[in-house]
């Protein structure tokens, strides 16, 4: 019989219990699961019908399950349904919106962006119930007021996202990645410390009914992967 814990180099390494699935189910679970996930669509048209906020931590925990350099986990999620602040977000947004659609971005980005249907006017971010600002940690603090460093943090924090944006999805929700740049504003109306700095902003919410999005046509698996056999 396989030990519970074990110690290593000093330190607690406990049992996986892996589920083991037959090769038939493996193909038909992954099969589901992409089936599923290529469904979602991002969303920019909201309701603002009511999530609960244990939905919001479910998804939060969900995300926190992703791996990170270290396990450093180096991310907070700043979960906003105050509408006040909701305001203020969508007004400092807007205005960066502004300059970069104005001053910032090139004919090709615009072009690029024509079939979102999406302009420098941001409603959803005080229609949708909840906004989500994932914000990356660079480094942390010690007890004494040292630093050190954390490790690959944009790569975990996105991997965070990732989870978190497919948490949402399985919670029946939609959301928008949503990157207003700068995102300095974000920091000050949300009194982070000064060792985050905001990372993305996800409007979640039910979709607005009905709500339309572009026909947009994923690459293939020829285009997206290589196999070495």
């Amino acid at each position: 019989m396989n030990k519970k814990e074990i110690n290593i180099h000093g330190f607690r390494h406990v049992l996986h219990e892996h589920q083991n699935v037959s090769k038939d189910d493996m193909i038909k679970k992954s099969e589901a699961f992409y089936h599923w996930l290529n469904k979602r669509s991002s969303i920019r048209e909201f309701s603002d019908k009511d999530v609960p906020k244990v939905v919001i931590e479910n998804i939060i925990k969900a995300a926190s399950t992703a791996p990170s350099g270290a396990h450093k986990q180096p991310w907070t999620f700043c979960a906003i349904s105050n509408k006040d602040l909701k305001h203020q977000i969508r007004i400092a947004a807007e205005a960066e919106e502004k300059e970069t659609y104005e001053n910032r971005m090139g004919e090709r980005w615009k072009n690029d962006l024509a079939a979102m249907a999406t302009d420098m006017h941001k409603p959803f971010l005080e229609i949708a119930p909840w906004i989500i600002v994932a914000c990356k940690r660079a480094y942390e603090y010690e007890e004494d007021g040292s630093k050190h460093n954390n490790y690959y943090v944009n790569e975990s924090v996105g991997l965070a996202c990732g989870m978190l944006i497919t948490a949402i999805q399985n919670a029946g929700l939609a959301t928008l990645t949503h990157t207003p740049s700068p995102m300095k504003f974000l920091t000050k109306l949300l009194k982070r410390p000064d060792n985050e700095r905001a990372f993305l902003l996800l409007p979640v919410g039910y979709p607005k009914e009905p709500v339309y999005v572009p026909d947009l046509k994923r690459k293939t698996l020829d285009e997206v992967a290589v196999f070495y056999e």
